[in-house]
């Protein structure tokens, strides 16, 4: 068994897509974001508001992940007013519907493995 083989003899190299954790997204899988993101996925639009009660961030916390993911095309932010008041909100892209999908599938696959791995012992 060389040092590139993975438990049980099993290659992990880049030839057979490596590890499940390679397929994560720094972008997404950080928890707020990712947090961000599964709501935006479950709603046409989301307000800023519900976002940061949701998931219990303070507004310069979850504006800084909002600007990590508008930069990264991953959401959209859209400003405006409910009757008088100033509302912001959010909607994810395609490019972060995808990105989520894939993040999804990598966390799958880590904890098909995981399972396959703990049923064998």
């Amino acid at each position: 068994m060389s040092s590139a083989d993975g438990p049980h003899g099993a290659a992990t190299g880049p030839g057979n897509d490596g590890h499940p954790t390679n397929g994560l997204s720094d972008t997404v899988h950080q928890r707020n974001r990712l947090g961000i993101l599964t709501i935006a996925a479950e709603a046409e639009r989301v307000e800023v508001s519900y976002l940061r009660n949701a998931l219990e961030l303070t507004a310069g916390n979850l504006s800084r992940h909002l600007a990590v993911l508008e930069e990264a095309d991953l959401i959209q932010i859209e400003r405006g007013y409910h009757g008088r008041r100033p509302k912001t909100w959010i909607r994810i892209t395609p490019q972060g519907q995808a990105a989520l999908a894939a993040e999804i599938n990598a966390l799958r696959e880590l904890l098909r493995r995981h399972q396959q791995f703990r049923a064998s012992t």
